[in-house]
Parts: structure tokens; C-alpha cells; sequence
């Protein structure tokens, strides 16, 4: 929850590959103070069935960039499992061409960041949702 002086941040992925919200992908949220300043990790979460994930750490006062770090190699690796048991039909090396995510923003206090991913094994896509 964003207040006078913090900023708040919530983030959900969509997996633009099936339609589907990504579950049980991993997200770290680190913070920083200002450009140039050293990154401190304010720990971490994951996705839930829905996609989202609502535990993140609030922000500490004073912060001016935010970075969103998540883990979709272990995502596409079990999403690839579960195509083989199902024999679905299979997309050329389904595994993950970019093993991880980073999305760096600028935030301001008083505000809220909702940054939603689009995924899929060949792409993303982000936004400043609402």
C-alpha cells in the first residue's frame, strides 16, 4: 500500500502463449534510491494460481527505482514437463529463451505500480497497468 511518502508495487503475468495466468513463477523485488545507487533485495515471491502476486514487500521511504526479477526458466522447464505427460502438441523447444525477466522502473511516493508481464517462450511484454 503506497502512502505520502513510499510507493507500492503488484505485478501479475498472463502467458500469452495459452491464455493463461502463470502460476508459481518466482519474483524478487529490489529497491534503490536514487540512479547509480547499489540495489538492495527487499525479498521475494510468487505467482499464484491466478497469476499475481500480492505479497510483495512494501518499499522503504526515500525509494526512486524499482527492479521486478522473475524466474521463468523453472516456469517453462515444468510447463514443458507437464506438454510431454499430456503429449499436447509441441512448439518448437518450448523451454525458456530468456531464463529470467528484469523490469526496471521509476517510481514516485504516493503512487501505485501495477506492472503486469505478458509472457511466452519467445517474448514478453510489459506495461503500467492500473
Amino acid at each position: 500500500m503506497s502512502t505520502d511518502t513510499t510507493a507500492s508495487v503488484s505485478t501479475h503475468i498472463l502467458d500469452t502463449s495459452i491464455g493463461r495466468p502463470a502460476a508459481a513463477v518466482a519474483i524478487t523485488l529490489a529497491a534503490r534510491s536514487g540512479a547509480g545507487e547499489p540495489w538492495a533485495t527487499l525479498g521475494g515471491s510468487a505467482t499464484d494460481a491466478d497469476g499475481r502476486c500480492k505479497d510483495l514487500p512494501a518499499l522503504p521511504e526515500g525509494t526512486t527505482h524499482v527492479r521486478l526479477d522473475f524466474e521463468t526458466e523453472a516456469y517453462f522447464a515444468a510447463k514443458k514437463q507437464a506438454e510431454a505427460q499430456q503429449d499436447a502438441p509441441r512448439v518448437r523447444d518450448s523451454g525458456a529463451f530468456f531464463p529470467e525477466v528484469a523490469i526496471t522502473f521509476a517510481v514516485v511516493p504516493g503512487e501505485h505500480y501495477h506492472v503486469p508481464l505478458l509472457l511466452n517462450p519467445f517474448g514478453y511484454s510489459v506495461y503500467r497497468g492500473s
